[in-house]
């Protein structure tokens, strides 16, 4: 039954290979896809093949975290109490939605609601679904399978990736959209700081699933001092300093920045002038975004409807 207070929302960026599935699982729900500017087809393909989608197409690509924004804005303009984030890549299995639905209208403790994520082939976790799900994240959940024992309702963790979310409107009224600091990679890991700091708790629950279908993706590695390594360090400070959940101090940034000064001095001692010029360059990238970090802890650390238009 299509449930007129629940949007599905889909960023999507040339989601041709997954669209169909992905689509096809939503069937029965509202479903918003905001596109961030696809070079692909996959603006006219939904068009042509699913009209009852809502799509809002972007002129350029926001990132993830942005383009949820304005999915989620729309949907709670339009009346929306809860709203399910799912990525293009991942496909929703049997009524694993409505079973998410239930349990946080009966449950509105928790702000963010998983199913588990397994891998396309459905005969293993998701490879990084399996970490977040570790002893040190929940003792309970590995152990309650193996050892067969009945199974929690929920399963509490600090946290679990954004490829498919419940978020309820009363989170999102008090933590807010996604933080704009990020562009890609990061802003679910902040969100998830956010949620707990805000006495929202975070659940996975057992026996619904989601296929996130992203195994053999190729990912490059990354070589030191290039423009990836210092997206990925940029990357890395961000949500190590904006955590709204750790007091980091102005002394204790003030020997970050002097560690990658003193390995600067080190490189260029053992006279490795690469490596000396590539500690600055991250030095200096660092420190011009430490401003805007810490005022956004500030922000996050209030409550409010932050970066959503609504």
């Amino acid at each position: 039954m299509l449930a007129h207070n629940l949007y599905i929302i889909i960023v999507t960026y040339n989601g041709m290979p997954w669209l169909t599935k992905c689509l096809n699982s939503c069937k029965g729900h509202t479903t918003i896809v905001v596109d961030n500017a696809s070079t692909d087809a996959t603006i006219t393909f939904i068009k042509q093949n699913y009209k009852e989608v809502i799509i809002l197409p972007q002129a350029k690509n926001l990132g993830f975290g942005a383009a949820n924004n304005i999915g989620i804005s729309y949907a709670l303009n339009k009346g929306a109490e809860q709203v399910f984030l799912l990525n293009q890549d991942a496909y929703l299995v049997d009524d694993a939605l409505d079973t998410l639905v239930k349990f946080q209208k009966e449950n509105p403790s928790y702000g963010i609601l998983s199913p588990i994520h397994i891998n396309a082939k459905q005969d293993k976790l998701d490879i990084g679904f399996a970490n977040y799900t570790s002893f040190s994240n929940n003792p309970f959940f590995v152990s309650d399978a193996i050892l067969k024992k009945t199974l929690q309702p929920v399963y509490e963790v600090p946290f679990v990736n954004a490829a498919a979310w419940l978020l309820s409107k009363a989170c999102l009224e008090t933590v807010g959209g996604f933080d704009p600091l990020f562009f890609h990679y990061g802003e679910d890991d902040n969100y998830c700081q956010r949620v707990l700091f805000h006495k929202f708790k975070i659940g996975i629950i057992p026996n619904v699933y989601v296929i996130h279908d992203r195994e053999h993706r190729d990912r490059p590695p990354i070589h030191a001092f290039t423009e990836p390594y210092f997206l990925s360090k940029e990357k890395h400070f961000k949500v190590v300093w904006a955590n709204v959940n750790l007091d980091n101090n102005s002394e204790t940034c003030k020997q970050h920045f002097n560690r990658l000064l003193k390995e600067s001095i080190k490189a260029l001692i053992q006279l490795n002038f690469k490596g000396f010029k590539g500690k600055i360059m991250e030095y200096k990238r660092l420190r011009a975004i430490k401003k805007v970090v810490m005022y956004s802890k500030d922000i996050n650390k209030t409550k409010g409807k932050h970066y959503l238009d609504f």
